[in-house]
């Protein structure tokens, strides 16, 4: 194969064009961008791999282990979006879903009959179950770093976030 017809990275290429056209003070910054984006999708090919099987998104899946978490298994929907940095049409929209598939039920609450709650069931706790085992296995466990740049990264991932406006500790 010659040279010309070899594959090159897209992103490398961008940033040499970047430069090219004059935009050097930003060609790192559109070359970090465009990495990210690009293994934020990486990443979601890999996460699809094991909840499209249990016919679960990453958003209810987040859900779904919030709940989980939760000492008495149920949120006010109001706090899962805000958890979720989602939208409470976002919220409201994958509890629909979870509550037709049987893994959520919405409860009102007790002191303020206003506040709805989204409560996780047995089957929800099952299937929470399967799915965290199979990212924590497939994902997480091997995200496809040394753990030490994992940190790292995780860190400097933070430091963008802060600058973004999220609350980081």
């Amino acid at each position: 194969m010659s040279a010309s017809k070899r594959r090159r990275d897209p992103i490398r290429e961008a940033h040499r064009q970047w430069v090219a056209h004059g935009w050097d003070d930003a060609a790192d910054g559109m070359a970090m961008v465009t990495s990210v984006v690009r293994v934020q999708q990486l990443l979601m090919e890999r996460i699809d791999a094991v909840l499209r099987p249990l016919d679960l998104s990453f958003a209810r899946y987040e859900i779904l282990q919030l709940l989980s978490f939760s000492s008495a298994g149920r949120m006010p929907m109001m706090r899962l979006g805000s958890l979720l940095q989602v939208h409470p049409t976002s919220v409201t929209s994958a509890v629909d879903r979870l509550e037709r598939q049987g893994f959520v039920e919405r409860l009102r609450g007790e002191e303020d009959r206003r506040v709805v709650l989204a409560s996780i069931t047995e089957a929800g706790r099952a299937i929470v179950a399967e799915a965290t085992a199979g990212l924590n296995r497939d994902v997480f466990g091997a995200p496809g770093l040394p753990a030490g740049e994992v940190v790292a990264l995780t860190a400097l991932l933070q430091d963008l976030r802060a600058a973004g406006g999220d609350l980081v500790d």
